[in-house]
């Protein structure tokens, strides 16, 4: 399977790059895994519009990260990539907006809206987040121990 991770802003802190780093090492053994930074401070507000969509494959299966999006355990989170794989859908792409948040152009793009929580969280930590749940769905696909 082919992992995109798509999101807007630069991780600068130490500590979110070393998780990320490690959950992106992590992943190798379960698919191919792409993560696209895009520069949030020069935005403009089009900027989902243009730059994510042009970085969106034709044949991916997109879901955006969205706080109106579906809230999935870590479980459904896991089915639905199993499905999504068994239904011919080896690429995924996931989407992060940053400070603006995702144009409605990107949302129409997606074919699913994810939601973590109605809480906020910065993007930077995000991606973090995501990865990691990425990694335990493979994990329990693969029946694999994981701490709960």
């Amino acid at each position: 399977m082919n992992i995109t991770i798509i999101g807007v802003g630069k991780i600068k802190e130490k500590y979110l790059k070393l998780g990320i780093d490690e959950f992106s090492k992590r992943l190798t053994k379960y698919c191919k895994l792409d993560v696209i930074e895009l520069d949030d401070e020069k935005c403009p507000e089009n900027l989902s519009e243009k730059d994510i969509l042009s970085k969106i494959k034709n044949n991916s299966y997109v879901i955006a990260l969205a706080i109106d999006g579906k809230n999935l355990s870590s479980e459904e989170l896991a089915d639905t990539m199993s499905k999504l794989a068994v239904r011919g859908n080896s690429h995924i792409t996931f989407v992060i907006g940053g400070s603006l948040g995702l144009s409605d152009e990107v949302l129409k793009r997606a074919d699913y809206k994810l939601s973590f929580s109605k809480m906020t969280f910065p993007h930077q930590l995000m991606r973090l987040i995501l990865l990691e749940q990425v990694y335990r769905a493979f994990r329990i696909n693969n029946n694999e121990p994981y701490h709960k």
